[in-house]
């Protein structure tokens, strides 16, 4: 693999919503003829290795999972200014006043928590897999106070069209246009 081209895209997943959503990234990466490695994040993974990187995380209590953290520091580290794209897999769709409020401040909250020397290209949203069982009663009535319901409310869509976004920039990077058949 040419590691200056080869991204990384890395996730830390509690339940499997974050895993899928990158799985999903890496396919559309590669058919933008984006070369790509997807892989859970722990201390083994070398930032080094790859020559960008996207990264996301289960949001838990508005903070990302411990693995993902800690690779970004790493990554900021050791490898500062190499391009970066995180994204960030929780409950709530930034739809309507309210909940677009709450995601603004979800985001802004996890971005306060990465690393300086982190070149953060773009940091998007994905609402995952709700699962309520177990929620306490206070933590249901303000779900669906704010609109939320369980089950899988993972847009596809709108990462494709993400994950296509940082595709192009990470062809222009390279020097390539798209590929042929990509779409």
């Amino acid at each position: 693999m040419d590691e200056d081209r080869t991204v990384l895209i890395g996730h830390a997943s509690a339940a499997g919503s974050t895993r899928g959503v990158a799985e999903r990234i890496a396919a559309r990466l590669a058919q933008s003829g984006v070369p790509g490695v997807c892989r859970a994040l722990g201390p083994e993974v070398d930032p080094g290795a790859y020559g960008s990187w996207v990264v996301g995380s289960a949001v838990h209590g508005m903070a990302w999972l411990t693995p993902a953290t800690e690779f970004l520091t790493r990554a900021a580290a050791l490898h500062p200014g190499r391009p970066c794209w995180c994204f960030s897999v929780g409950g709530l769709t930034p739809s309507g006043r309210v909940r677009s409020w709450l995601a603004r401040q979800e985001l802004a909250r996890i971005a306060r928590g990465f690393p300086a020397g982190l070149d953060v290209r773009g940091h998007r949203l994905f609402a995952g897999v709700v699962v309520t069982d177990g929620v306490p009663l206070a933590g249901r009535v303000f779900w669906r106070a704010v609109g939320g319901h369980p089950g899988d409310q993972r847009d596809w869509p709108a990462i494709d069209r993400w994950a296509d976004d940082v595709a192009a920039e990470l062809r222009d990077r390279a020097g390539t246009g798209p590929a042929s058949g990509a779409g």
